[in-house]
């Protein structure tokens, strides 16, 4: 009935998860499983992204090693490389909303969790290639106005994936997650998602 009761909880299975490796082997699986089945999706059924995809990545090497020492290695050249193209366009993408009278409070970019990517690859035949939104990069703005004036000067200078637009301003999540997502084409062979949000959308979506 006290909502800090879970607070709490959520918090004191966080620490445990983070110092899981000096419990015994045989606890791990059934610890690890029980985060990930049952506190992960609390946090983010209560929109606490950030908790939920920590919880869900330390769990994820006790319920997957094999997966995750593979995963580790394979995706870290991936998202270097991802995130120098970003880092690359960054400023195209600041000149152009600059040209059109609109600037962001903050860009910045965010990298597809471990145990989120691994999910998304057995959907795509375990190819990281097909997976757009490995590094993203986000528009942050004061206001939802600002949000689709900046969605429209993005589709007015790079073409979107077709059905890949989506309106969780308008249409939020079940949790409340509200931003607005779209993949586009760069032009150069690139493709890329970009996420675009208000301040108090990303703190909510961050912590609930």
């Amino acid at each position: 009935e006290d909502l800090r009761v879970i607070f709490i909880k959520l918090a004191d299975r966080l620490h445990n998860m983070q110092t899981l490796s000096a419990v015994p082997p045989q606890k791990q699986k059934r610890i690890a499983l029980e985060t990930d089945d049952i506190y992960a999706p609390l946090a983010y059924r209560l929109g606490m992204h950030h908790l939920a995809g920590e919880l869900h990545d330390l769990s994820f090497p006790y319920l997957h090693p094999k997966e995750s020492e593979w995963l580790t290695k394979t995706a870290t050249e991936h998202y270097d490389s991802r995130r120098a193209y970003l880092e690359n366009l960054k400023p195209i993408v600041e000149a152009k909303l600059k040209e059109n009278g609109l600037k962001a409070s903050t860009i910045d970019f965010r990298a597809k969790r471990i145990s989120s990517l691994y999910d998304k690859l057995l959907r795509h035949d375990m190819d990281m290639d097909k997976i757009y939104d490995l590094v993203a990069i986000r528009l942050i703005f004061e206001t939802s106005a600002e949000c689709y004036e900046a969605l429209g000067i993005i589709h007015k200078y790079w073409r979107p994936l077709p059905g890949r637009i989506k309106d969780y301003i308008a249409f939020p999540k079940p949790n409340g997650y509200q931003s607005l997502h779209t993949i586009v084409f760069t032009g150069d062979g690139g493709v890329v998602e970009i996420q675009i949000r208000t301040e108090e959308m990303h703190r909510d979506s961050e912590y609930g």
